[in-house]
């Protein structure tokens, strides 16, 4: 659509855009908006009071409030935060800053162009160096957050990634010899079925992570930017592709073969990651925030392992997606706002992200948890990356195109043919509305 953010590389014109954004700092400004004591600035945050990541982020903001005399507003509003923005940005009640995952963002913020250009962030010294070099530039190479000037609109501070989960204390054989192809995932989960086990567990209420199946198993087959190009064409024609229809079939198997846990048609989240975390199923496909959101309910003595989804061909890419500050164009205290996203990428903060929220940090010099050292070493070990749904984010496309036809294939409503047929045309009439 004409206002998806182009998908070139970040790292031929990152440095150009922090360039300018030094020079401008240099020549127009005579201190940091910190420094100017009595400012505050609000920040709405995805993260709910209690949970391990909000606990790091309000220690960083104590300090950055008590270094530089500033007060921040922050309200804990949880997953739903961009869905409350997008309407205040009709409103002058507009937050400084927010965040969340890239999925979630170009929609609300940049594909409208409602994000601020964060090159004075980029250019913030932190721990010596410019904000933007610490983002590792090779995570980002299908991730596009900026816009066709150069200015990122986006300022990552975490790393997101998936894999499938299981207890290495109960299976150990699979740490050390996990599946890596398609045909060994099957043999492995008929083994299970066989030893009286159930195979995997899912809450199917969720449509994202139901998506998540058929979106991998799109990219394992086509490889990153497959997924993107298939919900790009206007015509549908690019759903008449076998290696498509190879990826529903796939989805289909694991229906039929009745690998997933008993109910998780009718389940309500978190229902079943909690018997997977007391060992009422083997595996899940899961992000890499499953140690720090089941750890509280995990039997005992249960460790957490992972291993790559599998492969169905040559394709092997790893997800990485990023999650991160943004600055609606709106903002009274924009200056401020950014000054403290780029404060948030120190290391302390940074390894405590990864030491005590247990989530992966942009930084790659920061602390890794050991429940995250399997997905670490693989995206690390990768040589190319998607994000979650290969970027796919257009203004309402997967709430009305993709999670309810995915749906109905995942909870085995319809068959893969049926998917097939029915994402077509609901495409079409998507792209048919479309400026």
């Amino acid at each position: 659509m004409a206002t998806r953010v182009g998908r070139a590389r970040w790292s031929t014109r990152l440095a150009a855009g922090v360039a300018a954004a030094v020079a401008l700092a240099l020549t127009g400004c005579s201190g940091s908006a910190a420094e100017q004591s009595g400012k505050e600035f609000t920040y709405w945050s995805m993260w709910k009071s209690g949970e391990p990541q909000q606990k790091v982020l309000a220690d960083a903001i104590a300090d950055f409030e008590q270094q530089h005399n500033v007060k921040i507003k922050v309200q804990w509003q949880g997953r739903t935060n961009l869905q409350k923005l997008v309407p205040a940005l009709n409103t002058n009640d507009v937050p400084d800053l927010v965040d969340g995952p890239y999925l979630k963002m170009y929609p609300a913020l940049a594909a409208t162009k409602q994000a601020l250009g964060l090159g004075e962030a980029y250019a913030t010294q932190v721990d010596g160096k410019p904000a933007g070099e610490l983002i590792p530039a090779k995570l980002l190479q299908n991730i596009n957050i900026k816009y066709p000037d150069g200015q990122p609109w986006m300022l990552p501070y975490q790393i997101q990634s998936d894999a499938v989960w299981f207890n290495a204390a109960k299976h150990p054989e699979l740490k050390t010899n996990p599946p890596k192809t398609w045909g060994e995932f099957i043999a492995l989960l008929d083994r299970l079925k066989a030893a009286g086990e159930t195979p995997i567990a899912a809450d199917g209420d969720v449509a994202g992570y139901n998506a998540a199946y058929f979106g991998t198993m799109v990219l394992r087959e086509s490889g990153p930017g497959a997924l993107m190009k298939l919900a790009s064409d206007k015509s549908g024609a690019a759903w008449d592709d076998p290696a498509v229809l190879d990826a529903a079939k796939k989805v289909e198997q694991l229906v039929k073969g009745g690998y997933f846990i008993k109910g998780y048609q009718a389940s309500k989240f978190p229902a079943q990651q909690q018997k997977w975390a007391n060992n009422g199923a083997a595996l899940m496909f899961m992000g890499s925030w499953m140690p720090t959101e089941s750890a509280s309910y995990a039997a005992a003595g249960f460790e957490f392992g992972s291993f790559p989804f599998p492969t169905t061909g040559s394709q092997d890419s790893q997800r990485a997606d990023v999650l991160g500050f943004a600055v609606p164009k709106k903002a009274k205290n924009a200056k401020l706002a950014q000054e403290f996203a780029a404060f948030f990428l120190g290391k302390k903060y940074q390894d405590a992200s990864g030491a005590e929220a247990k989530m992966l940090p942009i930084r790659s010099d920061a602390t890794t948890a050991p429940e995250l050292a399997d997905v670490k070493a693989t995206l690390d070990n990768a040589s190319a990356y998607h994000q979650q749904l290969d970027g796919v984010a257009f203004p309402g496309y997967n709430e009305k195109v993709l999670s309810p036809n995915d749906d109905e294939l995942f909870l085995g409503k319809i068959s893969a043919e049926q998917f097939v047929s029915k994402m077509k045309a609901a495409q079409i009439a998507y792209w048919k509305t479309q400026n």
